[in-house]
Protein backbone atom coordinates (compact mmCIF):
# COMPACT_ATOMS: atom_id res chain seq x y z
CA UNK A 1 0.00 0.00 0.00
CA UNK A 2 1.43 3.42 -0.94
CA UNK A 3 2.38 5.57 2.04
CA UNK A 4 -0.60 7.96 1.85
CA UNK A 5 -3.25 5.67 0.32
CA UNK A 6 -5.66 5.76 3.29
CA UNK A 7 -5.34 9.54 3.60
CA UNK A 8 -5.90 10.03 -0.13
CA UNK A 9 -9.00 7.84 -0.18
CA UNK A 10 -10.34 9.70 2.89
CA UNK A 11 -9.73 13.07 1.22
CA UNK A 12 -7.09 14.13 3.75
CA UNK A 13 -4.05 16.15 2.76
CA UNK A 14 -1.12 15.57 5.07
CA UNK A 15 2.41 16.92 5.27
CA UNK A 16 4.76 15.10 2.92
CA UNK A 17 2.28 14.46 0.11
CA UNK A 18 3.46 15.41 -3.35
CA UNK A 19 1.32 17.39 -5.79
CA UNK A 20 -0.32 14.33 -7.39
CA UNK A 21 -1.24 12.88 -4.00
CA UNK A 22 -2.78 16.19 -2.96
CA UNK A 23 -4.81 16.28 -6.19
CA UNK A 24 -6.08 12.73 -5.61
CA UNK A 25 -7.07 13.63 -2.03
CA UNK A 26 -9.07 16.63 -3.31
CA UNK A 27 -10.78 14.50 -5.96
CA UNK A 28 -11.79 12.01 -3.25
CA UNK A 29 -13.95 14.78 -1.77
CA UNK A 30 -16.16 15.19 -4.85
CA UNK A 31 -19.55 13.67 -3.97
CA UNK A 32 -21.43 11.41 -6.36
CA UNK A 33 -23.65 13.37 -8.70
CA UNK A 34 -21.36 16.40 -8.67
CA UNK A 35 -18.37 17.55 -10.71
CA UNK A 36 -15.52 20.01 -10.45
CA UNK A 37 -12.97 21.36 -12.89
CA UNK A 38 -9.23 20.86 -13.22
CA UNK A 39 -8.83 24.59 -12.62
CA UNK A 40 -10.91 24.59 -9.46
CA UNK A 41 -8.74 21.82 -8.00
CA UNK A 42 -5.65 23.87 -8.88
CA UNK A 43 -7.11 26.89 -7.07
CA UNK A 44 -7.93 24.82 -3.97
CA UNK A 45 -4.29 23.69 -3.92
CA UNK A 46 -3.14 27.33 -4.18
CA UNK A 47 -1.64 26.68 -7.63
CA UNK A 48 -4.18 28.51 -9.82
CA UNK A 49 -2.16 28.13 -13.03
CA UNK A 50 -1.71 24.37 -12.63
CA UNK A 51 -4.88 23.02 -14.29
CA UNK A 52 -2.78 21.01 -16.76
CA UNK A 53 -0.72 19.56 -13.92
CA UNK A 54 -3.98 18.52 -12.25
CA UNK A 55 -4.94 16.77 -15.49
CA UNK A 56 -1.59 15.01 -15.54
CA UNK A 57 -2.18 13.80 -11.97
CA UNK A 58 -5.63 12.52 -12.96
CA UNK A 59 -4.04 10.57 -15.80
CA UNK A 60 -1.82 8.85 -13.22
CA UNK A 61 -4.60 8.12 -10.69
CA UNK A 62 -3.89 4.64 -9.27
CA UNK A 63 -6.92 4.69 -6.96
CA UNK A 64 -9.85 4.82 -9.40
CA UNK A 65 -12.72 4.41 -8.90
CA UNK A 66 -12.32 5.23 -5.17
CA UNK A 67 -10.69 8.48 -6.27
CA UNK A 68 -13.40 9.41 -8.82
CA UNK A 69 -11.49 11.16 -11.59
CA UNK A 70 -14.55 10.82 -13.85
CA UNK A 71 -16.05 13.70 -11.80
CA UNK A 72 -13.43 16.17 -13.06
CA UNK A 73 -14.33 18.12 -16.22
CA UNK A 74 -12.97 20.98 -18.30
CA UNK A 75 -13.56 24.62 -17.35
CA UNK A 76 -16.50 24.82 -19.75
CA UNK A 77 -17.98 21.54 -18.47
CA UNK A 78 -16.64 19.49 -21.36
CA UNK A 79 -15.82 15.86 -20.76
CA UNK A 80 -12.09 15.58 -21.18
CA UNK A 81 -9.51 12.81 -20.87
CA UNK A 82 -10.47 9.65 -19.08
CA UNK A 83 -8.47 6.41 -19.08
CA UNK A 84 -11.63 4.37 -19.69
CA UNK A 85 -12.64 6.61 -22.61
CA UNK A 86 -15.12 9.46 -22.79
CA UNK A 87 -18.16 7.21 -23.37
CA UNK A 88 -17.36 5.47 -20.06
CA UNK A 89 -16.89 8.81 -18.28
CA UNK A 90 -20.25 9.97 -19.61
CA UNK A 91 -21.93 6.71 -18.54
CA UNK A 92 -20.52 6.94 -15.01
CA UNK A 93 -21.66 10.54 -14.63
CA UNK A 94 -25.14 9.74 -15.94
CA UNK A 95 -25.42 6.80 -13.53
CA UNK A 96 -24.75 9.29 -10.71
CA UNK A 97 -27.52 11.60 -11.94
CA UNK A 98 -25.36 14.16 -13.74
CA UNK A 99 -26.95 15.37 -16.95
CA UNK A 100 -24.60 15.35 -19.91
CA UNK A 101 -25.54 17.06 -23.17
CA UNK A 102 -23.22 17.13 -26.15
CA UNK A 103 -20.39 15.77 -23.97
CA UNK A 104 -20.77 18.74 -21.59
CA UNK A 105 -21.97 19.10 -18.02
CA UNK A 106 -23.62 22.25 -16.68
CA UNK A 107 -20.96 23.14 -14.08
CA UNK A 108 -23.24 25.81 -12.58
CA UNK A 109 -25.86 23.15 -11.85
CA UNK A 110 -23.74 20.09 -11.04
CA UNK A 111 -20.52 21.70 -9.84
CA UNK A 112 -19.30 21.35 -6.28
CA UNK A 113 -18.08 24.48 -4.55
CA UNK A 114 -14.48 25.21 -3.73
CA UNK A 115 -15.53 25.36 -0.08
CA UNK A 116 -16.64 21.72 -0.22
CA UNK A 117 -13.37 20.70 -1.87
CA UNK A 118 -11.26 22.52 0.70
CA UNK A 119 -13.35 21.85 3.82
CA UNK A 120 -12.16 18.33 4.69
CA UNK A 121 -8.58 19.44 5.18
CA UNK A 122 -6.68 22.50 4.11
CA UNK A 123 -3.77 21.98 1.77
CA UNK A 124 -0.43 22.06 3.55
CA UNK A 125 1.00 24.15 0.74
CA UNK A 126 2.44 23.46 -2.65
CA UNK A 127 4.00 19.97 -2.77
CA UNK A 128 3.63 19.34 0.98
Amino acid sequence: MPLFENDIKAGRIVRGMNFHEQVWAIVSRIPAGRVTTYGQIAVVLDTPNAARAVGHAMNRNPFAPTVPCHRVVGADGSLTGYAGGLPMKERLLREEGVEVEGRRVDVERFGVSGEVLSSAAQPIGQFG
